[in-house]
């Protein structure tokens, strides 16, 4: 199988990777020239025009998007358009809002271009190593795309989640679930770092995370940074919000649905950005240990 790849950020670089790894033959593209030769390095073969991917492929071409979510999107599909054809595959494995979704689907439906929406999962060693994905679009699609993204993904790790808009949907409400989970573990470790106690925190995570009801990967990413900085000393408490919190949020406010754990993490984040708390600094490094999401530090 041969697959044009658009955006070699940290997702799309380690996405390539991970395709290489499993004998997708990827034609990487990337806005910036340093990317491209960065990344044929590693042995996956470049382009570096769009109409230099979109030659290398053979029809139907299969063309996976892994761009910030918003205007970039639909600036690369209009670019895209004149040089795709009917019954070629495009791809939006970013996060894009499930609204701005359909409505692409529409605008290439028109085209007869098939049109897939992937949430991933797992940041950036998830993309390297095996990804969590949900996948919308229609079943004739389905069929063609599930021997790639079965071979990208950990075992039980992909989901048809159904029509257009799907994918995307499941994965806003991840992330919403995401907000809430970091939100928890980060207000339980403050309360630790405060208690009347000199507490090893991280080896009360690594106890939390070996046969507790709260073990899990987050709680190993937390070992993690705190191994390398006991006291999170160095990093400042700002967690910034990626926009899918806030999607959730107002999707609950139009559905009726109460999420006070998820709104009351969101607006933590807001509030985050104006004083330095414990709490921040252990969400920001637990961002920063799975998805490699930039931490302000004190320097």
């Amino acid at each position: 199988m041969k697959v044009g790849l658009i955006g070699l950020g940290k997702m799309g670089y380690n996405l390539a990777l991970n395709m290489r790894d499993n004998h997708i033959e990827v034609i990487a593209y990337n806005r910036t020239v340093e990317k491209v030769k960065e990344i044929e390095k590693e042995g996956v073969q470049g382009a570096y025009t769009l109409e230099d991917l979109v030659h290398k492929l053979p029809k139907p071409r299969i063309i996976w998007m892994m761009i910030p979510a918003g205007n970039p999107v639909d600036e690369m599909i209009d670019k895209l358009l004149p040089l795709i054809e009917k019954g070629d595959v495009l791809i939006d494995g970013g996060n894009s809002h499930y609204k701005d979704t359909l409505r692409r689907y529409e605008l290439l439906k028109e085209k007869e271009i098939k049109f897939v929406d992937i949430g991933t999962s797992g940041g950036v060693s998830g993309a390297r190593n095996g990804a969590c994905m949900m996948i919308g679009c229609g079943d004739d699609v389905f069929t063609i795309i599930e021997p790639l993204v079965k071979v990208l993904c950990v075992p039980n790790g992909y989901l048809h989640t159904g029509v257009n808009g799907s994918g995307h949907y499941a994965k806003m409400v991840h992330n919403g679930i995401e907000y809430g989970m970091l939100q928890a573990i980060a207000e339980g470790f403050e309360i630790l770092e405060k208690a009347p106690f000199n507490f090893d925190l991280e080896k009360v995570a690594q106890v939390y995370n070996n046969g507790s009801v709260i073990r899990g990967w987050l709680m190993e990413l937390l070992q993690n940074a705190l191994s390398k900085d006991p006291k999170l000393e160095n990093i400042l408490g700002v967690v910034h919000s990626s926009g899918e919190g806030l999607w959730t949020v107002q999707e609950a406010l139009e559905l009726k649905v109460p999420v006070q754990v998820i709104a009351s993490s969101l607006f933590t984040r807001y509030r985050s950005e104006q004083m330095d708390t414990f709490a921040g600094k252990v969400i920001a490094a637990l961002r920063n240990e799975f998805g490699g999401h930039k931490v302000e530090t004190k320097e």
